[in-house]
């Protein structure tokens, strides 16, 4: 089996399109748009972007982001969360900054104080990677 090389040293931007529905776990250095579906979660180092036809059902961990969707999950941002105007979310959000445009729905409970420790790991030698892993094979 071929070793894959996760430690790139420049961020890049990634894209799950329209129609893409992936069940599984994204661990990204870069940036990730999501304008599919995504049924799991999502840990990036940059920024996750959910464009208005994107919809996630599962955990988020990321630097920042930017909503237009839907979300129905943990979301965490250690920065900057922006919900615009067409964002639909449904779970608790731990943020240290939260910008909500007006009619933006947000279901669920907000805390802005006492964000996890949880860092933002996109290594995949992970330990709850791993376990997780170990359990669905």
């Amino acid at each position: 089996m071929a070793k894959i090389n996760t430690t790139e040293s420049a961020p890049s931007i990634n894209f799950l399109s329209i129609g893409t529905v992936i069940k599984g776990h994204i661990k990204t250095n870069g940036d990730f748009r999501i304008d599919g579906i995504l049924y799991g979660s999502i840990t990036s180092k940059g920024k996750v972007v959910v464009g208005s036809s994107g919809k996630i059902e599962g955990e988020v961990i990321c630097q920042n982001a930017d909503i237009s969707g839907e979300i129905a999950a943990k979301i965490i941002v250690h920065e900057l969360l922006t919900l615009k105007a067409s964002a639909k979310i449904t779970g608790d959000i731990f943020t240290n900054k939260l910008a909500i445009e007006p009619g933006a729905v947000c279901t669920g409970t907000c805390n802005m104080d006492d964000i996890p420790k949880q860092e933002i790991n996109t290594s995949f030698e992970d330990e709850r990677f791993r376990e997780k892993e170990a359990k669905t094979q």
